[in-house]
Parts: C-alpha cells; structure tokens; sequence
C-alpha cells in the first residue's frame, strides 16, 4: 500500500500535537516513527488507523482519500503496545477473530491462522491462553492477529516497550525477517533509536508535533537536516561554536550557531600518538564507561565536554589524566542549514606502535 500524508492537523483542547506533517510511504516499506515521548507519534499512527480524527489535512492510500472511512474499512493491521489480547480467548482464537468478524468459513479461518502460527513460530501453543505464554510469545501472537485478514498496511504503536531486553533484540530480528517475508507497508512508532536504525527502511525524526527530516537510518546518521535530529541520533556533544577549537576558527565567519561534534571524529591519545601536535588539543579525562568492546570516554577541552571511543587494545586512560585531543570534523548549524566543517589542521595520527 502507498500511504501518502498531506499537512496534517491535530489539537487535544490548546495542545497542537501534529503540525503540517506531510510525508510518503512507498509499497513494502517498513517506516519508524522516532523521537521522544509526547512528540506526536502515536497521534500521526492513530489517525492512520482511523482510531483518532485529524482536525485538518489528508491521509491517503493507494490515491483514495480515507479520512471518513472507519478503521475496519481502511485494510490496516494495528499491534498495540500492550499487545491488547483477549485474555478469555485462546491463542487460535485470538489470531481468529479478525477473520471472524470478517465472516471467513471455518475452513479459511483454520487455514489462515495455521499458516501464521507457523509463520511466527507459535505452532504447539494454538490451545494455550495470554497468561500461559511469555511476553515475547504473547506479541507474536498480537503480530499473527494483525496480519489474519491480510491488511495492506500494518501499524505498530512501540511494539516491543512491554519487553525485556534480551527478547526486545530477538524480535528486531524476527520482526524484519517476517514483514520482507509477508511484504506489507509497515509503521511502527519507538522512542529507540537502536531499535528503528536495525529494524527500518527509512526514519521520520518526529518532534514537537513536526517531521525534522525523513531518511534511511545511514542518511539521517551521516547528514542531520537539524540540530535536534544530530544531538537525538547517536552520542554526540553540542557546543555554541566550534572557533574555539583548533582547525575550526573559520567556523566564526560562516554564522555557525552550534557546532555537534561525534565521538567517532575525536582521536585521543599521548603526544606520541600525533604527528603534528599543533593540529590537538590540550584535554583532560573526566570519566570513562567500559563499553564491552571499548571505553567511551568523556573528556574536557577548554570547558568543554567532548566524548569519544577508545579501543581496549590502547593502553587504558584514567580520571583526571592529561591527554592530546584531535578533532577531526563537526556539524555546524545556523538558522537556514547544517554542513559538515573539516579541520583544516586535519592530519592521521601516527600508528601506536605496540
């Protein structure tokens, strides 16, 4: 289903929740609404549904305007957040009763909900009830209910929150695997930016009520349209300019307003480590967190917090050390548009001999 949305409206008494968001899904994309609580998300998906009516604009499928069809008419298939099961049914019922209402015959209905128990590998649990299952099985069982009737476009409000960590990574997986296997328009909404970078096609950055910018996770990554999409995606520091850093004083010229700096741009190390130490900065270690893989570490340069990653093969920093910062590029932003500034002492540091 192509899903199109034009300068949608929605107030809840003086609260404006959705601001003029227009946007297009293509057929068989899987869409994730990102961005922090009370943002807007849930609104835009629930006026999707036909659950909530938008004061203004136009929500289209496939060219037709459905902003007077009912939910049951509009072909969708929404997972809620807290799975929405019904406890007094078993999980063949359960996944049954949109084929149900729908008036299949037994035999389809026994067909379809066997295809999607094996499907979401359920098969073995048809006779069990909600509270017999865990959390994970109980929101593959919501899946299965929502695709039964074979909806052209499926929603899913947070579908993993209720979730454990553990199985909330499992089912990223699953949950890709199966919506490529299946083929259907999908939109789910998170307020995690792990879970939408593994699990979408594409991310809509929603905030205040307002699309920030619309992309595949690496686009949106590699090139912030704004100051709130690059301090939300990924660990980053925000400055007011970055003319105070060596290599970036021509950033004064160019009306930088902030300046966001990744911590995969910033290189530390020993004064060994440099080639040509007027292009670092002086910067002292003010904390580390042991990462698994590798140290983030948060160090100070000219009374700014700056973070960056360190490998557990390099000798390991401490609290309070002094250390060579080098600064490899940032984001900088004005009030019309954002670009990507090198530093223009920019040299590669010496291999660390080991």
């Amino acid at each position: 289903m192509h899903v199109e949305v034009r300068d949608l409206n929605k107030h809840f008494g003086t609260f404006h929740a959705v601001k003029n968001v227009s946007f297009e899904i293509e057929k068989g994309h899987l869409i994730g609404l990102l961005g922090p609580s009370g943002g807007g998300k849930t609104s835009i998906l629930r006026m999707l549904a036909g659950l909530e009516n938008p004061d203004s604009g136009q929500i289209s499928f496939h060219g037709q305007v459905v902003n007077d069809l009912p939910p049951q008419e509009r072909g969708i298939g929404f997972v809620f957040q807290n799975y929405a099961l019904f406890k007094h049914m078993t999980v063949f019922d359960n996944i049954a009763f949109g084929l149900k209402v729908k008036k299949a015959s037994k035999a389809q209905i026994k067909d379809r909900v066997t295809e999607l128990v094996e499907l979401t590998g359920l098969k073995g649990f048809e006779s069990r009830y909600p509270h017999q299952l865990s959390g994970g099985q109980r929101q593959r069982v919501a899946f299965a209910r929502a695709l039964a009737p074979e909806p052209q476009l499926l929603l899913l409000d947070e579908p993993f929150a209720a979730i454990d960590a553990k199985i909330r990574q499992e089912l990223r997986s699953w949950l890709r695997e199966l919506i490529e296997r299946v083929g259907i328009t999908s939109i789910f909404v998170t307020h995690d930016q792990d879970e939408a970078i593994e699990v979408a096609d594409e991310i809509m950055i929603i905030n205040q009520g307002r699309v920030e910018q619309k992309g595949t996770p690496w686009d949106i990554y590699k090139e912030p349209k704004t100051p709130f999409v690059a301090s939300f995606i990924g660990e980053s520091t925000v400055i007011s300019s970055a003319a105070e850093l060596k290599g970036f004083e021509a950033a004064a010229n160019k009306n930088a307003t902030r300046a966001l700096i990744r911590p995969e741009y910033i290189e530390i190390g020993s004064e060994h480590d440099f080639s040509v130490l007027s292009a670092t900065e002086t910067g002292v270690v003010r904390h580390l967190h042991f990462r698994g893989s590798e140290w983030l570490v948060e160090v100070e340069v000219k009374g700014h917090k700056l973070i960056t990653y360190r490998s557990l093969e390099k000798e390991t920093l401490q609290p309070g050390q002094e250390v060579r910062v080098l600064v490899h590029r940032a984001y900088l932003f004005n009030d019309d548009h954002s670009w990507i500034e090198e530093n223009r002492l920019k040299v590669d540091p010496m291999p660390i001999m080991i």
